[in-house]
């Protein structure tokens, strides 16, 4: 075990755990936060999705040991009050079903337009392949995708 002083939410938090543990089960089980959700544990769902330094990144093949200064942000630290310009549009086309994936859509959908605030198609549909919803709310998502990105 070994100390880490990680940045999380934008606040300095210090957990004690194996250089080898996923940063998904840091926040999960050290810190509590539980809306980063486990899916698969080998990073092909996106389930885990959290951003690192801005980059979404699947939590749950990313080792603590890996984290240094790069700062965390959860689903819970993406806006105080769930006001997300992509939390909003989730809601106005009624994308969340079960709910499971939702953390890790809208953590890549809000990287993505971050670093791109006008995607296309394609580059929309190029971002979020690889989370995977059972739920099937694809053509939803893309659509908060656009909207979202109207809003930005």
């Amino acid at each position: 075990m070994a100390l880490y002083t990680i940045n999380v939410n934008g606040a300095a938090k210090q957990v004690d755990a194996a250089p080898d543990t996923p940063i998904l089960w840091v926040l999960r089980d050290h810190l509590r936060l539980l809306g980063t959700k486990y899916g698969c544990g080998v990073a092909h769902c996106g389930v885990c999705t959290i951003h690192l330094d801005g980059d979404a990144v699947r939590s749950c093949v990313y080792p603590i040991s890996d984290i240094g200064t790069k700062k965390i942000v959860t689903i819970e630290g993406l806006s105080e009050k769930g006001d997300h310009p992509v939390q909003k549009a989730w809601l106005e086309w009624d994308v969340p079903q079960c709910g499971y994936c939702q953390a890790g859509q809208i953590m890549t959908a809000a990287s993505l337009l971050a670093q791109n605030p006008q995607p296309t198609d394609e580059e929309i549909r190029r971002a979020m392949n690889g989370n995977l919803c059972r739920c099937a709310t694809y053509t939803r998502i893309n659509k908060a995708i656009r909207t979202a990105a109207k809003e930005m």
